[in-house]
């Protein structure tokens, strides 16, 4: 292992907050620092859901900012952990996927990305199939339909005749958007790009035939960067693309020691799926609704998404606006009542009544009862519902892609927030009959890190990094219970589903 060191800067944005962590390699290990944290919310304007992405950006130049003064020794307030002696090496971004900006011939944005969540695509998958026929999309992009994609999102704007799609110059997701403001590169990084249905995997670049079809133009899309790209340089910082999409750096941020291992990066999405080297696209794969996402170095995400802590995201919120206020923690402990009837009730997490927020304990009420299940009354039998329910999404997707890759799983490793969850790990465990390895939480932040220090010479490879993942030490092993009753159940279906 070579013997150098550097602190880095990974900035990370979600749905819920942002934040900016220093992380600081001394040759043998990392150490993680919060610098900045911040909250990030959708905001209803004009009748459409839209990200507010100047304060985004305003937040993340805080950071930069608060990150430089630690180093020049000055005190800030709200530092936390240990205070970085040297200037961030370089620092990198990674968002969330699908959504993005569009800007004007100045190179001004024309307005807010709308968020994924919007119903402005409604619709638009038929639309789409009007003129592409659904295996021929599949067959040039690799990727799950979602209507949440933005190949859906782009023709929206074909189908109403958005003028702003008249007056754009550029399009940029929202990492690259983000890059754009720091460096002035108009470019979209390969990870994250793929997320919108809109890249050939083979030959990594746009697919230029599909979207021509579409009538959507084809001079708004940049060069397609691979991840570990040095992009510029903001106030004498190193600016490079890690994999820009957040679960692209939860992947290269995975423990892993075995090649058949599953990942579950556990958060408001759940994102389950095999590192793969060749993106596998054929019927089988279409029929499963898999989705091929571009990975650091050359690899590829075999995944499937699953409505992950989102639901139980929108229950805390519906139960807090009737006065009944919990913590997470809270939410686990109920569900954990040992009063419960197990595997009583379930939903599909990916039915789409859940997608958009609203009063989730009352869509899940009904998901059940349109499935002939008895329906959770109290909020301990709800929460207990979405952990089985996330757990049995789960053992059905890695079944899936282990049949069609024709890979043994080993282990599966839980990264992210949801890592924390201990009996969502277990539930897990059960279901699958798989050991779950749980952590790093902040295996995003690793991730970003990892490609960084790659990209300046720190380290040799990605398997070196993440024998550096692996030997932190915060690791939790889950072994599935032998009187686990999963292997009759399953999920459950309805004939319809309301709008």
């Amino acid at each position: 292992m070579t013997k150098k060191s550097a602190t880095v800067l990974a900035i990370d944005l979600g749905a819920e907050s942002g934040r900016v962590m220093a992380v600081h390699f001394d040759g043998a290990g990392l150490q993680l620092e919060e610098v900045h944290r911040f909250a990030n919310h959708a905001l209803t304007v004009n009748g459409a859901l839209q990200w507010d992405i100047l304060n985004l950006w305003r937040e993340v130049q805080a950071g930069i900012n608060r990150s430089k003064d630690q180093a020049d020794g000055q005190a800030v307030s709200g530092s936390q952990g240990r205070r970085a002696t040297d200037p961030p090496a370089s620092l990198a971004v990674d968002t969330w996927g699908v959504d993005f900006g569009l800007l004007d011939r100045n190179g001004d944005l024309i307005s807010s990305p709308v968020c994924y969540r919007d119903r402005r695509t409604e619709g638009m998958m038929d639309t789409v199939f009007a003129r592409v026929p659904k295996a021929e999309v599949f067959a040039q992009t690799g990727i799950q339909f979602m209507p949440i994609n933005t190949l859906y999102q782009m023709m929206s704007l074909v189908d109403s005749g958005s003028p702003h799609l008249q007056i754009a110059a550029r399009f940029l997701t929202v990492p690259d958007l983000l890059n754009f403001w720091l460096t002035g590169a108009q470019i979209c990084e390969f990870s994250n790009a793929t997320t919108t249905q809109m890249i050939n995997p083979y030959t990594r670049s746009w697919a230029t035939e599909m979207l021509a079809a579409l009538d959507i133009p084809l001079h708004l899309f940049p060069e397609v960067v691979q991840p570990g790209t040095r992009l510029g340089v903001y106030d004498g910082i190193p600016i490079i693309a890690p994999a820009c999409h957040d679960t692209g750096s939860a992947v290269a941020g995975v423990p892993a020691q075995t090649e058949n291992f599953a990942y579950i990066s556990s958060g408001t999405w759940s994102l389950v799926g095999l590192e793969v080297a060749e993106p596998v696209i054929n019927e089988a794969a279409l029929a499963i609704n898999a989705t091929n996402e571009g990975g650091a170095y050359g690899s590829f995400r075999l995944l499937k998404n699953v409505m992950g802590l989102w639901l139980l995201q929108q229950c805390r919120a519906t139960w807090q606006k009737a006065g009944r206020s919990y913590s997470y923690p809270q939410l686990v402990a109920l569900a954990e009542d040992e009063t419960l009837q197990p595997l009583r009730s379930f939903v599909d997490p990916n039915d789409d009544r859940f997608l958009p927020p609203g009063d989730h304990p009352a869509h899940i009420r009904a998901f059940c009862a349109q499935s002939s299940q008895p329906a959770p009354e109290s909020d301990a039998a709800i929460a207990r519902c979405v952990f089985e329910s996330l757990a049995l999404a789960y053992r059905d997707v890695l079944f899936e892609l282990q049949t069609l890759s024709g890979r043994t799983i080993d282990v599966i490793h839980v990264v992210g927030g949801g890592s924390r969850n201990r009996l969502l790990n277990q539930l897990t465990a059960d279901a699958t009959g798989i050991p779950v390895l749980a952590g790093p939480t902040e295996a995003t932040v690793i991730g970003n890190a990892l490609v960084q220090l790659i990209s300046l010479g720190e380290l040799a490879h990605l398997d070196e990094g993440r024998q550096l993942v692996a030997e932190i030490g915060a690791l939790e092993r889950f072994e599935p219970r032998r009187e686990s009753a999963w292997h009759d159940v399953e999920m459950p279906t309805i004939n319809s589903t309301p709008t």
